[in-house]
């Protein structure tokens, strides 16, 4: 995780000389700057602006998270890579190709769910294939007939009930999702589907961070002043590969199980930090681990691919190359 930090019990946080000092009951804990890109805070974590300054200039993102587990905000720096043509194109972009580039995320989400349930069906859940069918021969229609952006909403609401649904099949009893619950979750499933999805979504924010691209202007989503609104649109391809991957790994091999690793109260269920630090770890893996890339013939890691979107994405606004996002069929 080296460019990663996280932060999962309360305590401060403050500057050391050129070095980060997290104390926790008592101790201090150096995290040295070289090197981190990024840090997670979950719980109560207190910090002062001498630190916000130093990692403003050391180009550092914290991201926050709140008792519930889910994304509170993140401490952006100033743009580091800041790009007057692309921001002018963006905008351009948005006004003059949103619902065709809305429309390739949506079936690039179509695509990964796609190859996540053939895992399953390979091995005996034949169940699945009903999915599968609807996204090969019924998905593609349906994206390409919406003539607005809450048209095409709909009809990625619906893939993903439809990918809900299937869950049934290849989890046990007690992961199974009865109904998607998001703010607070009500239940192990969705309390993993929170965590994982809220990371990602931070993931991607640092990852956008490194780039020319302006987080405000978004195409599927709509831009909205609270939340950075690409990295919506970026993330959301990734979820059924990078999120739903690791939960199902994580719940099929029991290294997460309900009675040792969650929080339950009457109106909302967590993981434990015991389980949060499960589940980041696994994450983390998910992240680093590599393929061949199909055009780049050499290894790229899951993180890699979410930055090389991120340019298809530069590329589709001042190139008009078509945006087709990540494939993990086929891998490119």
């Amino acid at each position: 995780m080296g460019s990663t930090k996280y932060i999962t019990s309360m305590g401060a946080l403050s500057r050391k000389d050129n070095s980060i000092c997290f104390r926790k009951d008592g101790k201090n804990i150096y995290i040295p700057i070289e090197n981190t890109k990024e840090i997670y805070c979950f719980g109560e974590v207190s910090l002062n602006s001498k630190l916000l300054d130093f990692l403003g200039k050391e180009n550092v993102v914290v991201h926050f998270f709140n008792y519930y587990e889910g994304y509170s905000g993140t401490f952006y720096p100033r743009e580091q890579y800041m790009s007057g043509k692309l921001l002018i194109e963006q905008v351009h972009a948005f006004e003059q190709k949103r619902l065709k580039i809305a429309r390739s995320i949506v079936i690039g989400i179509g695509e990964n769910i796609y190859y996540t349930l053939e895992h399953y069906q390979k091995h005996g859940k034949s169940q699945v294939g009903e999915v599968m069918h609807y996204i090969r021969h019924e998905l593609h229609g349906q994206v390409q007939k919406c003539k607005d952006i809450p048209e095409l909403m709909q009809v990625e609401g619906d893939l993903w009930y439809r990918f809900y649904n299937t869950f049934s099949i290849f989890l046990p009893e007690e992961f199974v999702l009865n109904k998607r619950v998001k703010r607070p979750p009500d239940n192990p499933i969705n309390a993993l589907i929170s965590f994982g999805n809220s990371l990602l979504y931070a993931k991607t924010t640092t990852i956008i961070y490194h780039t020319h691209l302006d987080q405000r202007i978004s195409f599927l989503h709509t831009p909205a002043e609270r939340r950075f609104s690409l990295s919506l649109d970026i993330s959301e391809v990734f979820k059924p590969i990078i999120t739903f991957k690791t939960i199902f790994d994580l719940v099929n091999r029991k290294r997460l199980k309900v009675d040792k690793h969650f929080e339950k109260n009457l109106n909302y269920c967590l993981l434990n930090e015991v389980g949060r630090n499960i589940f980041i770890e696994a994450l983390e893996e998910r992240l680093e681990s590599t393929f061949e890339h199909a055009k780049l013939h050499h290894k790229v890691s899951y993180r890699q691919a979410i930055k090389l979107d991120c340019y298809k994405l530069i590329k589709e606004i001042l190139e008009d190359k078509p945006f087709i996002p990540f494939n993990i069929g086929e891998k490119q």
